[in-house]
């Protein structure tokens, strides 16, 4: 009786010990995120996590329960239940530009090729698309309107779009900034179409600051 009651015991044992293998691998699972960093800057991060963008700023956590410990422009480190981590967005690029005195924001192209990045008009967030062959910033008039720019008491001009010729007028936004590089007094176009459907940061902006490409990664940095 004793030899049975103690092999009950033991398999009993080596049954709680194998649910909680199962109950940590299930943990495990229900925790394991695809992180990937879209942007740096001093500060802040624009963070894809399991497909979902997420700008954060050191300290705060994203609904998934990535906290951001802090960026500095070159990496990001992220704590996810209770461990870090250094992620930047390619390997190489932390070790190419080193000097932190001057702001840097380092935007990944999508997988269109394209370079998308949040940022600031008048302190209102936006989303940017990259175009260096636009010669200002453009935007349609609901974008806009929704700004609060009074587009109409700017200077009529004309632009070339999609379905051709159309009636746009010339603005000066009082400030541009993505992360932390702001440029102010900047000149923009404004549709009197619903094109472009996305907001294209232009020369009157990129014309302001440092830009170079490293092994797919756009840099925008200040000149002082």
């Amino acid at each position: 009786m004793h030899s049975y009651l103690q092999k009950l015991a033991q398999r009993r044992v080596g049954f709680q010990a194998g649910l909680v293998v199962i109950l940590l691998l299930v943990a495990q699972a229900a925790t394991a995120m695809d992180i990937q960093v879209r942007m740096l800057a001093r500060g802040s991060a624009l963070l894809e996590i399991d497909g979902k963008q997420r700008m954060l700023r050191d300290g705060n956590k994203s609904p998934e329960g990535v906290l951001l410990v802090s960026s500095d422009g070159k990496k990001a480190v992220i704590e996810v239940d209770g461990k870090r981590q250094a992620l930047t967005l390619t390997k190489r690029i932390a070790t190419n530009f080193t000097k932190a005195q001057k702001s840097a924001v380092r935007i990944a192209s999508t997988h269109g090729g394209h370079y998308v990045t949040p940022g600031r008009i008048n302190g209102m967030p936006v989303e940017f698309m990259v175009d260096t062959g636009a010669t200002m910033i453009a935007m349609n008039y609901v974008v806009a309107e929704r700004l609060g720019i009074d587009y109409r008491a700017g200077r009529p001009i004309k632009v070339n779009t999609a379905n051709g010729v159309a009636q746009a007028y010339e603005v000066i936004l009082s400030s541009v900034s993505i992360g932390d590089l702001e440029v102010q007094q900047i000149r923009a176009a404004v549709s009197s179409t619903e094109f472009p459907q996305v907001i294209l940061l232009g020369n009157s902006y990129l014309g302001k600051v440092d830009m170079q490409v490293d092994n797919g990664v756009l840099l925008l940095q200040s000149r002082h």
